[in-house]
């Protein structure tokens, strides 16, 4: 018997992405860091300045003449298309060993002197590696310099994280039905991931965690075997992935009801979850807004059970700049997308978490993730 295909419908029609104009605007940024060009390796960093998609590739980009990407033969044919789809004016190089594509970025990067790498995004060996076969150009450590491009998103990319928000709330209202079936959290967690790629996404954004009872006191628990029962608090935290960019959201919900302690929790948590967005907008600390939230919980005598920042910014990864958190010196700016997450984790009770995701604006916070937040279902 032939399998009974499953339908997969697309996301809307999204607006073109500005790739073009980034490479301009990272080299805008060279000088201020003492380098007349970087090598970029982490891999969103390259989708991000050129379009390519593709697993193995290193970008060039001097200040003073066009980027050149290197990649192997696997990807010369997707490589040159997607670069010339996003108007980049980059030349393509493919070589099929490491070898051989560091000798590739040896001749392009002939006469620069200095050239930044991406500190976080290589191994010690390929520095090494680097520093021999580039030579006589100093290889030179850079931190964020393609990230603080990211941190403010353009409409393009506000669209996709929005439509990635749209794909999750409605798996997620399609499948919470079932935990009156007593599914276990792993069983729960694929049917949600299953019903996020049926409406387009290419993915979860992360590992989907569906915590259940006692397990919902561990903020970053793994779907386990565990049977969800009745009147129990389910932390089912979430997000999928939109041609490229990421969405993020939390609920925390009971099949009737969890009782006194679990509804006061949730009260507290849903309090601060209002207070930390209503804190976003464009020039606010970060700091500010981790303490708008975190404030709520204490005064409820529950700080102590709040053990992570109040957030973070996505896009095309799930964790990206800002962060708000009490360490941070950052501030948000119009155009970033970032989450505000509260919680509280009591071990041998459970937990509870709140979750949006917003795009930061010059009046307030924009919430791009629309599940209903509703404790009893």
């Amino acid at each position: 018997m032939s399998p009974v295909p499953v339908r997969v419908s697309r996301p809307p029609d999204l607006p073109p992405l500005d790739v073009a104009a980034r490479l301009d605007r990272l080299r805008a940024s060279l000088g201020a860091a003492g380098v007349p060009g970087l090598l970029v390796t982490h891999r969103p960093n390259v989708r991000y300045l050129t379009g390519f998609t593709g697993s193995a590739g290193m970008l060039l980009v001097p200040t003073d003449a066009d980027a050149v990407l290197v990649t192997d033969g696997r990807y010369a044919e997707q490589a040159t298309g997607q670069v010339r789809e996003a108007g980049v004016p980059a030349e393509i190089e493919v070589a099929a060993t490491q070898v051989d594509q560091h000798r590739l970025l040896a001749g392009a990067a002939h006469g620069l002197g200095r050239l930044g790498l991406e500190a976080h995004a290589v191994t010690w060996a390929v520095q090494r590696a680097l520093s021999e076969r580039l030579a006589p150009v100093e290889i030179v450590p850079t931190e964020g310099l393609v990230e603080a491009l990211r941190r403010v998103k353009d409409a393009g990319e506000v669209a996709r994280i929005r439509a990635a928000c749209a794909v999750a709330d409605e798996a997620l209202a399609e499948v919470l039905p079932v935990l009156a079936e007593r599914p276990t959290e792993a069983e729960l967690a694929l049917a949600l991931e299953v019903a996020m790629r049926r409406r387009g996404a290419s993915g979860p954004s992360f590992e989907t965690i569906v915590a259940s009872g006692p397990n919902g006191s561990r903020p970053h628990a793994r779907p386990s075997d565990r049977v969800v029962g009745p009147a129990e608090l389910v932390v089912i935290d979430f997000g999928c992935v939109v041609d490229g960019y990421c969405s993020d959201c939390t609920r925390t919900v009971s099949v009737g009801d969890p009782g006194d302690d679990a509804r006061r929790f949730h009260r507290v948590v849903l309090e601060a979850q209002r207070a930390g967005r209503e804190a976003v907008r464009a020039g606010a600390e970060c700091a500010a807004i981790d303490r708008a939230a975190r404030s709520v919980i204490e005064a409820a005598g529950l700080g102590e059970a709040f053990p992570h920042s109040t957030g973070h910014g996505l896009g095309l990864e799930v964790h990206e700049a800002p962060r708000l958190a009490s360490t941070s010196r950052d501030t948000v700016a119009a155009g970033s997308v970032v989450t505000v997450e509260p919680g509280v984790y009591l071990p041998g009770t459970g937990g509870v978490r709140i979750e949006d995701t917003v795009a930061v604006t010059d009046e307030g916070a924009e919430p791009l993730t629309a599940s209903p937040k509703d404790l009893v279902l």
